[in-house]
């Protein structure tokens, strides 16, 4: 909730916000969206068959102030950590263009 209250005054002042959430629960961005928890890129990747078959609005939705929301997903709440899908996610919206 801080963080998301966080970016919504950034966005109020002007910046322009990317949030990729990376809590196991995928409700990172659950505030801003206004909904429930979005669908993962690990979890989109699994069911599309690998992340190259990916497009970037799979992944990438627009909430409140026109901040972008990512959740990129990992192991279920307290197994392991979610690094794997931090880096997959970064990576992928690094080659789609989403920071521009």
């Amino acid at each position: 909730t801080t963080s998301q209250n966080t970016l919504a005054a950034l966005v109020e002042l002007g910046q322009k916000i990317l949030i990729v959430g990376c809590d196991p629960k995928a409700d990172s961005t659950r505030l801003i969206l206004n909904s429930k928890a979005q669908g993962t890129v690990l979890d989109l990747a699994a069911t599309k068959g690998s992340v190259e078959d990916l497009e970037l609005g799979d992944v990438l939705k627009t909430g409140y102030g026109g901040i972008k929301c990512v959740e990129s997903g990992g192991p279920e709440p307290g197994v392991g950590c979610a690094g794997r899908g931090v880096i997959t996610s970064i990576n992928f919206l690094e080659e789609n263009g989403a920071y521009d």
